[in-house]
């Protein structure tokens, strides 16, 4: 028999109730232990993840290893994953769900592109849905405030896989090498990349093949600047990316390129080449989210030592109104559920894993994310206990740059960010006009 993967087959109506009953059942298990009744199945039913993670690591690891669990004691559940580029997830979403095809679990932006498919009627509710479930206080009230705010309201469409600050990671032992605080403004931060500079070792690793991470370089600064709700001002049209000091971010991300703080032509660098060059030690600072402690928690040969990293929040800009306190916090690639697949099956299976989900997460890779999760046990790796003391002190939280834009927006976002650092001719004036137009829905 030929399997659809794009949505579970609906199970014949006998069997409802039993279904309803095992499920009821698992529930009643401590959180972390199998169901103690398998659910009855007459026929199969494929659920198929589309997400742009590795399936053997992070996030999409640990939802892999609980779908193993669950499929264990319900041998008619089928899951599979399939891998999809980041860059190229946001179109292949668009196409299928063009085409009435969304799979039944899929990543995708949490801003203004998830807008489109709420509104279409494409996407599952998640927050009713995890009340039904009997699990909606598995959910951190700050993750699921975050995501409401960049749905205008209309509800929760996306899971938070992940809860992230953002900020600069550094090199303790080079900062003491050289004799270096951590800075606190950008002026400071400037002058310990051009002591690095001079001293041959470079100052920042920039992914900026990604394009993203020069984005948010952008963003950091004009937060910093203008204040955490500068991007929200934008979206409700307070104030234009046109403006002074949208202009001044831009031009401090182009001035630390040429300058050469981002090394050679960071263009044609990639994200985990970026991270190499950090935890390698032939880069003093990265800018990225605390998505990356999975990977920074690791000893191993070759690479600086967790305890030799260290992180401070975004500098204060010159005659900014920002304060350290504040941060840019995100909840990843966030995962949602076409609604025309959702029936009692899958909620069964979403029941079992995200009851288990955040807690996981944390005992097995010391990752953060947007469901509870006990962070007090001694085998919590000190990074991991350090975002989460700074999650727990912020004052305010800040989107990040493109969170409400729709996607020809972030393209373009994305791809004038590079022309940015490569020393084009490309202005930060032109870049912020291009912008600005491509807001108001016009293309020049």
């Amino acid at each position: 028999m030929k399997i659809n993967w794009s949505r579970p087959t609906p199970r014949p109506a006998r069997v409802t109730l039993l279904v309803a009953c095992a499920a009821a059942l698992a529930g009643c298990a401590r959180s972390g232990a199998n169901p103690v009744v398998p659910a009855p199945s007459a026929e199969t039913v494929p659920v198929l993840y589309m997400t742009a993670g590795n399936p053997g690591s992070g996030s999409t690891g640990v939802i892999r290893e609980l779908a193993t669990e669950y499929a264990g004691t319900h041998p008619h559940f089928k899951f599979r994953i399939e891998s999809v580029q980041n860059n190229d997830l946001s179109q292949k979403m668009q196409l299928l769900a063009a085409s009435n095809d969304l799979p039944a679990m899929f990543s995708y932006q949490s801003g203004e592109p998830l807008l489109d498919l709420i509104r279409s009627g494409a996407v599952l509710e998640l927050q009713g849905t995890f009340e039904r479930l009997g699990i909606a206080d598995r959910l951190n009230p700050v993750a699921v405030d975050l995501l409401k705010r960049m749905t205008d309201g209309m509800g929760l469409y996306a899971l938070p896989l992940e809860l992230n600050i953002e900020g600069f990671w550094y090199n303790k032992t080079l900062f003491a090498r050289y004799r270096l605080d951590e800075p606190r403004t950008w002026d400071d931060m400037e002058r310990a990349a051009d002591v690095f500079k001079r001293a041959g070792i470079q100052p920042f690793a920039v992914a900026g093949k990604d394009k993203w991470p020069i984005t948010r370089l952008i963003n950091a600064y004009a937060i910093r600047k203008l204040g955490a709700d500068a991007m929200e001002r934008v979206y409700r049209g307070e104030l234009r990316l046109t403006d002074p000091g949208f202009v001044e971010a831009a031009g401090a991300v182009q001035r630390m390129a040429q300058a050469g703080y981002f090394g050679q032509d960071p263009n044609t660098i990639d994200i985990g080449s970026a991270m190499r060059a950090f935890t390698q030690g032939q880069a003093a600072m990265i800018y990225t989210g605390s998505w990356a402690i999975r990977d920074l928690n690791k000893t191993v040969a070759g690479r600086i030592a967790p305890e030799a990293i260290g992180f401070f929040s975004i500098p204060l800009a010159p005659e900014g109104s920002g304060s350290l306190d504040e941060y840019p916090v995100n909840a990843g690639l966030t995962t949602s559920f076409s609604s025309e697949a959702y029936n009692e099956e899958l909620g069964d299976f979403i029941k079992y894993a995200f009851q288990r989900y955040g807690q996981r997460s944390m005992d097995e890779l010391g990752l953060i994310t947007g469901f509870k999760a006990d962070t007090t046990g001694t085998g919590v790796p000190p990074l991991t206990r350090m975002v989460q003391r700074e999650l727990d002190g912020a004052s305010r939280t800040a989107l990040w740059f493109e969170a409400r834009f729709d996607t020809h927006a972030q393209m373009t976002a994305w791809n004038g960010a590079q022309l940015l650092i490569q020393g084009s001719g490309y202005t930060p004036t032109d870049y912020m006009n291009e912008l600005q137009a491509a807001l108001n829905g016009r293309s020049g």
